[in-house]
């Protein structure tokens, strides 16, 4: 096992690296690749690899890859707009944003990635569903599943258990899909659904959609077993040998420069910061003492920075002075809730030593912080 592990890599290095000098005698068509690692952004960073670095006019590539739990939106998508971050945040799950467009997607360890790489003018989305949809029927020929116009795989014609999206290069493209299989739908529902009103964004939306495992279909199935059936329709339609490669993501030596690829997937100005211009109206319900305060705030933000910042405040709930430079503060800065609560807690050093507006302070921050 040890020494075929050796070999593979080897191999693998061959075809990287310089693929005009071995790579056609022993993989002509395609190979298929499978990640060791769980961790999404070395695994989104893999996708910009092969997509930047590797010559696809000979060979196609399938990608085979799983996450530990995180939410993964689209290049032009609204992380505010798309899933609830204060519960990412609360259940370490991690959010990421790819280089391809489409809709925000949940992953787990009971969810498979495919990624199906070719060049532009081979890229063919709707026949790498179709291979997915004829592996499953292969695997069970009783699955109802089909592919729709919008690129879905449908269970029973009414729950998806596929979604897709692409992204096409100059030369090169890829296209990548997920393929539900016991997915928490629990936390997959709870975490797609942002709590933030009053949002005005032309970032692109997700379609809601209803969603099954197919695990719930046919609890005889294991992840392992669909990742065979789609391997070995791969390998029957592209003439290849029915072989997974094994690689690290983070092996600097097969794959080098990879890990400054995962390291800009993970930065805030990737993440957030590559966000389309948006705003925010909304009006802060706050209970105070005896009665319900409603302030309005409204919101610019661009690049994930706050532009534009009004706050509508009662008469003499804060000194002016100390509005005057919590408005000033947070223009300029990201619309993040650890930067804000660093900055209000220094603006609190500057107040007076008064409880009462200490309170009104502390509730008034804590509700700004709440919508970020």
């Amino acid at each position: 096992m040890v020494l075929q592990s050796f070999k593979n890599c080897l191999w693998l290095s061959c075809v990287l690296r310089t693929p005009k000098a071995c790579f056609w005698s022993t993989a002509s068509g395609g190979f298929v690749i499978q990640s060791v690692s769980n961790d999404v952004y070395q695994n989104l960073a893999v996708e910009d690899w092969i997509h930047d670095h590797m010559d696809l006019e000979k060979q196609q590539v399938l990608f085979l890859w799983r996450n530990s739990p995180a939410v993964v939106i689209g290049r032009h998508q609204n992380p505010w707009q798309e899933c609830n971050l204060r519960l990412l945040r609360q259940k370490n799950i991690k959010l990421a944003r790819r280089r391809s467009g489409g809709g925000t997607v949940y992953h787990d360890l009971g969810n498979i990635n495919l990624t199906f790489f070719t060049t532009r003018k081979k890229y063919e989305r709707m026949e790498n569903l179709k291979l997915v949809v004829k592996a499953l029927k292969a695997l069970r020929p009783q699955l109802d599943v089909h592919v729709t116009d919008r690129y879905d795989i449908l269970l029973n014609g009414q729950y998806k258990i596929s979604g897709t999206a692409a992204k096409l290069g100059r030369t090169s493209a890829y296209h990548h899909c997920t393929l539900l299989c016991n997915a928490d739908k629990f936390v997959l529902s709870a975490v797609l659904k942002s709590p933030n009103i009053g949002l005005k964004s032309n970032a692109t939306p997700s379609v809601p959609a209803m969603v099954k495992n197919l695990f719930e279909e046919d609890p005889s199935l294991t992840s392992e077993m669909l990742l065979d059936a789609v391997v070995k329709e791969y390998a029957v339609q592209h003439q290849i040998d029915h072989r997974i490669i094994s690689i690290n993501p983070a092996d600097e030596t097969l794959l080098p420069g990879i890990s400054n690829k995962a390291k800009e997937l993970q930065t805030w100005e990737w993440v957030y910061g590559k966000t389309p211009k948006f705003s925010i109206s909304t009006c802060l319900n706050m209970a105070y003492k005896d009665s319900v305060l409603d302030i309005k705030v409204n919101m610019d933000v661009k690049h994930g920075r706050i532009e534009v910042c009004n706050i509508d405040l009662p008469e003499q709930w804060l000194p002016s002075g100390l509005y005057s430079e919590l408005v000033k503060s947070l223009t300029g800065s990201k619309f993040c809730p650890n930067e804000t609560t660093a900055l209000v807690t220094t603006l609190l050093r500057m107040c007076p030593q008064d409880n009462e507006l200490h309170s009104r302070w502390s509730l008034l921050c804590e509700n700004i912080i709440r919508l970020m």
